[in-house]
């Protein structure tokens, strides 16, 4: 594979490479995406799930000029969670590669990521049919409640890219509402401004949604609260002026704090709330924070080393301190392309053309 590359913002010294979905489409057969993967070869026996193929339909409906090829990953995603979704709105998690679902629908994160892909398709997807179909699904689930923040933080995403088109739509907006309030304001201490006092996963997308929720549903409350919390988390998360994001184990309020292992999916989570709050605010420092994010798989982290594969595609599937781990497994692929899916933002002024950026 020749891998297309640009000019990043000035003073990196890095190129950034044009997103590529040459893995994802080795991970895809005609029924999903392939959970994991040994370096760079699906593994058939761990089968397919929701929360994958719905981030691949995020990533798929965010191209701005999609190949026909990026579309008939999309059909096949739209697909896969529709088939997923059950009458009352939830959806399985799990499928067997004999095609046989392993679980009972329900509410958890795959739900959540099943209608932020589902309203991203709806709203972006160049083709009319898939739009449709995905609105339908969407509105269909965005009348369910989860009670965990995370799921209605992935939701909430879902509901803001239905809003930004139509901003008559009763389901998205209630979700959106609800959403914010199950996620919560921060407390007073200017020590650990969030809800929780546990950092776990994805942290930055419960920023993102009270943000859009503040902005969408004018809250000013909630978009003061929401650009709070993610100050504060990209500044625990740069250290020596590279990213430095948050391990698998997370980060207990008051307890030690560990670097190993990062996870590509605290990257992705981050570069999109930065990309948001950049899009509202104009403000530099989330355009920073954006270049950042993209940095991180280049090579600018803990141990200086890129998280990505050329030859494949690929993301690795974490940073350890021996280095990478070197499976290419989905959601690690997914969060790479969402990442340099914002790479015009950290570009700061940089023009993207099909093959290259020009400065």
């Amino acid at each position: 594979m020749t891998v297309r590359t640009a000019v990043a913002a000035p003073g990196t010294g890095r190129t950034v490479p044009v997103p590529t979905f040459e893995h994802l489409v080795r991970l895809t057969d005609d029924t999903g995406l392939f959970e994991h993967a040994r370096h760079a070869t699906a593994r058939r026996e761990h089968g397919y799930c929701t929360d994958d193929v719905a981030r691949g339909l995020v990533v798929t409906s965010r191209e701005a000029a999609p190949t026909a090829e990026v579309l008939r990953l999309a059909e096949c995603y739209l697909t896969f969670l529709t088939h997923a979704q059950d009458a009352n709105g939830a959806f399985h998690n799990r499928l067997a590669f004999h095609r046989q679902w392993t679980d009972q629908p329900g509410l958890g994160d795959w739900w959540g990521r099943a209608l932020w892909g589902l309203g991203t398709a709806a709203a972006r997807c160049p083709v009319p049919w898939i739009r449709h179909e995905a609105l339908l699904a969407f509105n269909r689930g965005a009348w369910c409640r989860a009670t965990a923040p995370r799921s209605m933080a992935f939701a909430a995403l879902g509901a803001a890219e239905v809003l930004r088109t139509d901003s008559g739509n009763e389901p998205a907006a209630g979700l959106l509402a609800d959403a914010g309030a199950v996620i919560g304001h921060p407390g007073s201490d200017p020590g650990w401004p969030w809800p929780e006092q546990r950092l776990t996963y994805a942290n930055a997308a419960l920023a993102e949604a009270l943000i859009i929720s503040g902005d969408l549903l004018d809250d000013p409350p909630a978009l003061t609260a929401g650009l709070r919390m993610l100050t504060w988390l990209l500044r625990i998360q740069t250290r020596d002026n590279h990213l430095s994001v948050l391990p698998s184990s997370g980060w207990q309020s008051g307890g030690p704090r560990l670097r190993h292992d990062q996870q590509p999916i605290e990257v992705a989570a981050l570069a999109d709330a930065c990309a948001t709050a950049a899009a509202l605010t104009g403000d530099h420092v989330w355009h920073t924070g954006v270049r950042q994010c993209v940095d991180w798989f280049l090579g600018a982290n803990d141990i200086g080393e890129v998280m990505w594969d050329p030859a494949t595609g690929g993301g690795y599937d974490g940073l350890t301190l021996h280095g990478p781990n070197l499976n290419q497994g989905a959601e690690s692929t997914l969060a790479l392309i969402s990442t340099l899916q914002h790479r015009s933002a950290a570009g700061a002024g940089v023009v993207v053309s099909p093959a290259r950026m020009v400065p």
